[in-house]
């Protein structure tokens, strides 16, 4: 029988005598390596119990999990006021879920209203005040603080990133000087001294009376240098984009910022959707360095956990935890981002 007439998988993992080879060397190798990593994890795991003393066999202590899931989610975000912090996501997601499905017509005014109420509105409801009980930053934590942290430094970052990279396409010299300086100097600065020195300079720098939260410095920093990611990677989209397109616009009768919003940003958005979707995902786990400046997020509030005297020694499960929700994201958002392009080019 050829390779040819072989099913597609025997074809790739066993076309010929070198394939085979290697697929059953990688077999034997996962097989070693992931045996142990299931046993500890699930076969001799402890799953039920409410103390250390609940965890007798040999694997995995989850209970530690079970008893702290709470912090791992909210930090130390009030029990009787965790419900806002669910409403939040729920509206959030129904949002974009409704954004997403939208007919095509109502999709753009769908998305700027979301824009323009949603993140006052998910403000007031974890910060409270006007009729909401205060919780203060210091209190945010957990999955709730990265989730944050991401959606909002993105909220800075893909706005400013559209600007710079058009700015870096301007014929103006000195619109495209100033977007060129951005763009570099926050690419090359590292992420954990922007974090760090946002955290100790804003209030130096500001007029006195004037206070920025804790927070906030850590957003708007992180927002800026994924800002100017964001930015390299739109350019690399409008580069891709024909020169027809604007010629075409303009031959229209279309002026520079007609064109641009109808005609050039739409499709070079569509081409920078991988590369952005990219920067996104690296925003979520840069999240990680606001522990610099003691803003206890997800990771945070899985080291802070293991300095309780009752759990001490848990440092796998907390960190595998911690991992396993981190990919999961990474990974919804990869597959999202998949998905998009391939109705794309439908």
């Amino acid at each position: 029988m050829s390779s040819a007439s072989l099913p597609l998988w025997r074809q790739r993992l066993f076309g010929t005598p070198a394939t085979g080879i290697v697929t059953v060397v990688l077999a034997f190798v996962l097989a070693w390596v992931a045996i142990p990593i299931i046993r500890w994890a699930l076969i001799d795991a402890n799953w039920v119990g409410t103390t250390r003393a609940d965890c007798t066999a040999g694997g995995a202590c989850w209970v530690f999990i079970r008893a702290r899931f709470g912090q791992f989610m909210y930090g130390l975000y009030p029990v009787d006021q965790r419900w806002r912090v669910d409403l939040t996501g729920i509206i959030f997601l129904v949002s974009v879920l409704g954004i997403v499905f939208a007919p095509q017509r109502l999709r753009l005014r769908a998305g700027l209203a979301a824009l323009v109420v949603l993140p006052p509105l998910g403000i007031w409801l974890l910060a409270g005040g006007f009729g909401l009980r205060p919780v203060e930053t210091r209190e945010w934590g957990g999955l709730m603080l990265t989730l944050f942290i991401s959606v909002y430094s993105s909220l800075i970052a893909i706005p400013l990133g559209i600007i710079f990279a058009l700015g870096r396409q301007s014929q103006l010299r000195v619109i495209r000087l100033i977007s060129i300086l951005f763009i570099e100097f926050w690419r090359g600065v590292p992420i954990i001294a922007v974090i760090f020195l946002a955290s100790l300079l804003l209030p130096l720098i500001l007029p006195g009376g004037i206070g920025i939260d804790r927070l906030a410095r850590a957003v708007i920093g992180l927002g800026f240098v994924i800002a100017a990611y964001m930015a390299e990677a739109v350019r690399g989209g409008l580069q891709a984009l024909p020169s027809g397109q604007r010629e075409a616009a303009t031959a229209l009768g279309l002026n520079y910022w007609k064109a641009t919003g109808l005609i050039v940003l739409p499709q070079a958005l569509r081409i920078s959707l991988p590369a952005m979707t990219n920067e996104f995902i690296a925003l979520v786990k840069n999240t990680t360095l606001v522990l610099v400046v003691s803003i206890l997020d997800l990771l945070g509030i899985a080291q802070a956990s293991l300095a309780d005297p009752a759990w001490v020694g848990m440092n796998m499960e907390a960190y595998a935890f911690s991992g396993a929700i981190y990919w999961l994201i990474c990974f919804a958002l990869s597959r999202w981002s998949r998905h998009l392009e391939s109705r794309r080019r439908l």
